[in-house]
């Protein structure tokens, strides 16, 4: 680990998470670093955004970060981590994510494979439909 990853991991702060991996995701993905985001990610390894089908592959979660995620930070507050069979874990995080418009509440669900990749991430938004359709960016036409 160089001495740059060693301080992303480790300024990045979540209570009750200790994994570096987790922290890295989220530091990196504030950073705008997205192919550091996605080298965290097994190279199967699914990311599974609001309103999108599964994005499988480091390469392809690098690419829709790029596309998706710039005006975006992530406010991870808590989460608890969970041993699963076979050495798996399960982390759940939940926070804010922000763009710079709208704050809604977000649970990062990771399952983190032996080598401690991410094997598979949902990102769920915790808010009722009636918030959601009120998040429209400005100057949004209506549909």
């Amino acid at each position: 680990m160089t001495s740059a990853e060693f301080s992303l991991s480790t300024e990045f702060k979540i209570e009750g998470i200790t994994e570096t991996s987790i922290l890295r995701y989220f530091s990196t993905l504030n950073a705008g670093d997205f192919t550091a985001t996605a080298a965290l990610f097994a190279e199967d390894g699914v990311m599974h955004p609001p309103f999108e089908s599964g994005i499988v592959g480091r390469d392809a979660i690098a690419a829709f970060l790029q596309q998706e995620a710039q005006d975006i930070k992530a406010e991870p507050r808590q989460g608890i981590t969970e041993n699963l069979p076979d050495n798996y874990i399960q982390i759940q995080v939940t926070g804010k994510a922000q763009t710079s418009w709208c704050g809604v509440n977000v649970l990062w669900l990771f399952i983190l494979n032996q080598q401690r990749q991410i094997l598979d991430t949902h990102i769920k938004l915790l808010a009722s439909r009636k918030e959601l359709l009120s998040l429209r960016p400005p100057n949004s036409e209506n549909i």
